[in-house]
């Protein structure tokens, strides 16, 4: 699934990142590299950005709905 059909405060696991090179190396900059665990903190109203957490640097990050689309992740299972 992308982030956009993701339900929030549920740890995701990033499994890919679609789109072209520049897609890739901007959403890495961003800190978003596969297999981080990430979560889903927000969706704006109507067409707004997602907010999204990073659970292992502690950031989080307002995405555009289309870039947040070609972020595919699974459910992950964090040991408590």
């Amino acid at each position: 699934m992308t982030l956009l059909d993701a339900p929030a405060n549920v740890p995701l696991r990033i499994v890919d990142l679609a789109g072209g090179e520049g897609a890739r190396r901007r959403l890495m900059s961003l800190g978003f590299h596969k297999g981080d665990i990430v979560a889903l903190d927000g969706k704006a109203i109507l067409r707004g950005p997602l907010l999204v957490r990073n659970r292992g640097s502690d950031t989080t990050v307002a995405l555009g709905r289309g870039v947040a689309q070609k972020v595919l992740v699974e459910p992950a299972h964090e040991p408590s």
